[in-house]
């Protein structure tokens, strides 16, 4: 029997405690829910990867205490100390109701969801970065403290989340990164704040689905848009093949693009890019 405060033992950082569970099933999983199935593993290389190649059905939720390979866009790399935040993937299968075109919003619904529990569960204000990142403020600066990866699977979408929870700042993985301890977050026990962001996820995503996907119909267009710190600025958005386009955000459209006002007088819609918030001297 490893001894509880040997290295690797899921007892070693008592400011870390492992999730439980048998109580997140307990609380999410029921008869006529979304959720259908959820599991924890200590440690594996991405919980989306995982999700993919399981096959599962629609409602599975997987959780990573530590993530060795987790992605971002563009093909970046998400890593944290194990127990330090929350990362997970949910399987979801919007079809028929909803028409494929419409699927593209789902990583930005995600966003919603779980920015608008975090607000309530953690007594953190949450933003979004267009298209999938979640800002928290740190000394007055924003910093990232999430991501959020969907990625479609045969019939299906897996929607992966990251989120920083108890990240210190001599652990941060890079400079403009954050955590909801370092923004003063009420709450920082992963049990509730996963509850809440799952049960925020569903709520959404059951408007969404009653609606046929229709982003204005259910309120989920308006709700990205009021939380949204990418409009209203100027950005730099780093297109595919190389391309630059600079211009104010001044919407979100309804097929999830951010519209941007350029100097020409043009207003151009962006559906995939990195986006750059300048600021007022750049």
């Amino acid at each position: 029997m490893t001894p509880p405060d040997a290295p690797g033992s899921r007892w070693s950082d008592l400011d870390r405690p492992p999730l439980n569970a048998a109580a997140l099933r307990r609380a999410l999983v029921r008869p006529g829910g979304l959720w259908t199935s959820l599991d924890v593993v200590q440690r594996t290389g991405s919980t989306n990867t995982d999700l993919v190649a399981s096959g599962g059905t629609e409602g599975a939720v997987l959780v990573a205490e530590e993530q060795s390979a987790g992605r971002g866009r563009l093909d970046r790399t998400w890593t944290a100390p194990a127990r330090s935040g929350l990362f997970f993937s949910v399987l979801l299968t919007p079809g028929p109701a909803v028409p494929v075109a419409r699927w593209g919003w789902l990583p930005l619904l995600a966003g919603v969801a779980t920015a608008t529990a975090l607000s309530r569960a953690a007594g953190v204000d949450t933003a979004l970065k267009w298209p999938n990142d979640l800002l928290v403020t740190v000394d007055g600066t924003e910093r990232k403290t999430g991501g959020i990866l969907a990625e479609r699977t045969g019939d299906s979408v897996v929607v992966g989340i990251g989120l920083n929870v108890t990240l210190r700042a001599d652990e941060l993985p890079v400079p403009g990164a954050g955590s909801l301890a370092l923004a003063g977050a009420q709450v920082l026990d992963r049990d509730p704040l996963l509850r809440a962001v799952l049960r925020s996820v569903e709520d959404w995503y059951g408007q969404w689905r009653a609606a046929e996907g229709d982003p204005a119909a259910c309120g989920l267009q308006d709700a990205y848009a009021a939380g949204c710190a990418t409009l209203g600025r100027t950005v730099r958005a780093e297109l595919p093949g190389g391309r630059a386009l600079v211009g104010e955000a001044v919407a979100v459209d309804g097929d999830g693009r951010l519209v941007l006002a350029t100097a020409e007088g043009v207003q151009e819609p962006v559906g995939a890019g990195d986006i750059v918030h300048l600021r007022p001297a750049e």
